[in-house]
């Protein structure tokens, strides 16, 4: 068996399915550009018949992407398969992802066929697929709850029909991790044709197994881990890409395997990640989480002061974390500017370079140091927002403690005309959020009102995430300030603008 694990990164397909994780589509391309940087082997843009934004989405970073292969997620139908492939005929190299569910459960209630016919649409649709091109993948889904018998035919299915990549996905979380590596054993050894295909993994979280579960699979024979950054993904979430890529890194002596990811841009994809969907890394998140380096312990200091290796199994630089925090100031030039933005990984035109010197020249007269995830939190602010419907003009909220109540004054544009109104709230945060609704002249409902401090120190910039829903529908907004209620403002609005975005409001 080759040693080369394929990395298949699903972040923008199955992480956009998480809760709140909705992505406009320049934040879709600006993340698929950090993917490649990144050296994914993969990358699955999307579901292009769920949604016209999906197909735009797929279609964009199908046309962007040079360096890896771009799939699309499609049923076994035909329209769907004839939806992908418009969607990814302009990749350098394309690939259709098909899929059809096989366990007992999923057959009988979801799908309302028999094992036989499902066997049949597995021929027809992968057998069509490949019509279009050999780079053909299937999935089995909820594959970990079918019968081992059935599975082999289905998966024999689907290599005579084409395809040469044959996914067992652990759909709902369920397997176990040496019951799932027996569960893929089984398979390369019992179907006829098995050298023929790439065997992948695509793990869910449910009970918190999904990394265990995957590289369980790979020391199996698996030789492609489907993921995606910080295992960001539907329910519980996905096997993390960091971790995964991580465990192999560090423990060659135990899979001998390896990837082509270029680790030292980790940290960097995780961070960009979480400013775009505005879920912060939590602390004590594995690889990348603020404590994943650090020390309390005085016994801890004082061996990694010793030797670092007594505590620490790989250096933060392995994954882009560097000592140097500090990087520009108000006097920094537009050369320099540059020359960190393309270190973190951002490719500004000269108009979007011009924003972003702008707006850090004015975030450096209130803060007086610059660190890398403020340089991150800019540009997501300022150059992959949408398209404001709604702006933020000025505000000033007044807050007292002998019983008088918070009030907010706030001057925004809504679609080009520039409104004013002041209101009253139990909080200064519900007071602005009250004034912005008198202005707007709707009552979205909020869902979730999170606040992270993007670094530390009393002037650090506050990122706020907000969640709101208006008919039915949600988005999640983020916005980025020195002043809380400021950030607060910003990402409400954001929030709104997505739902114009939708129609909503």
């Amino acid at each position: 068996m080759a040693d080369q694990v394929i990395i298949f990164d699903t972040s923008l397909r199955d992480g956009e399915q998480a809760p709140g994780a909705t992505m406009n589509l320049q934040e879709k391309t600006h993340l698929a550009g950090q993917l490649e940087n990144l050296g994914v082997n993969v990358i699955e843009a999307g579901f292009p018949a769920s949604s016209g934004g999906d197909f735009e989405a797929v279609q964009a970073i199908a046309s962007q992407i040079r360096n890896c292969e771009v799939a699309g997620l499609c049923r076994c139908r035909r329209s769907d398969i004839e939806c992908a492939w418009e969607a990814l005929n302009k990749a350098a190299f394309p690939r259709i992802h098909c899929f059809l569910a096989t366990s007992p459960i999923h057959m009988e209630y979801k799908l309302r066929k028999s094992p036989e016919e499902v066997l049949e649409m597995i021929k027809q649709g992968v057998g069509f697929a490949a019509r279009f091109t050999s780079n053909v993948e299937f999935s089995a889904e909820d594959a970990s709850r079918t019968e081992l018998d059935f599975l082999v035919q289905a998966v024999d299915a689907a290599i005579r029909a084409g395809a040469t990549t044959i996914n067992i996905p652990d759909t709902v979380g369920y397997a176990q991790p040496e019951e799932f590596a027996a569960r893929i054993r089984y398979v390369l050894e019992n179907v006829p044709d098995s050298d023929k295909a790439v065997f992948s993994v695509h793990c869910h979280n449910d009970l918190g197994l999904a990394v265990a579960n995957t590289l369980a699979a790979l020391r199996a024979g698996a030789r492609q881990a489907e993921v995606t950054v910080s295992g960001l993904g539907e329910r519980a979430g996905n096997a993390a890409l960091e971790e995964v890529v991580m465990a192999l890194k560090v423990r060659k002596d135990y899979y001998g395997l390896e990837t082509s990811i270029h680790t030292e841009q980790i940290l960097h994809t995780c961070r960009a990640l979480s400013m775009l969907v505005g879920q912060p890394i939590p602390a004590n998140k594995a690889i990348v989480g603020a404590n994943a380096f650090a020390h309390e312990s005085g016994i801890h200091q004082d061996g990694v002061l010793k030797n670092p290796e007594t505590y620490e199994i790989m250096t933060p630089e392995s994954i882009g974390r560097t000592k140097t925090d500090l990087v520009l100031g108000k006097h920094s030039g537009r050369a320099a500017v540059k020359s960190k933005l393309e270190e973190l990984g951002y490719n500004l035109d000269e108009e979007q370079l011009v924003i972003v010197v702008d707006a850090l020249k004015k975030l450096a007269d209130r803060k007086e140091k610059i660190y890398d995830e403020d340089v991150e939190a800019l540009v997501l602010e300022e150059v992959y927002r949408l398209p404001d419907q709604y702006k933020l003009e000025d505000m000033s909220v007044n807050c007292a403690t002998a019983g008088v109540p918070p009030t907010a004054a706030v001057v925004m544009q809504v679609r080009g005309e520039s409104r004013r109104f002041a209101s009253f709230g139990a909080g200064p945060v519900d007071a602005v959020f009250n004034t912005i609704n008198s202005i707007i002249g709707a009552s979205p409902r909020l869902h979730r009102y999170a606040v992270n401090a993007i670094t530390r120190g009393t002037d650090a910039q506050g990122e706020v995430t907000v969640r709101l829903e208006y008919n039915k529908c949600t988005a999640v907004g983020r916005g980025s300030d020195p002043d809380i209620l400021v950030a607060s403002a910003k990402a409400y609005i954001n929030a709104l603008n997505r739902l114009e975005m939708k129609n909503e409001v």
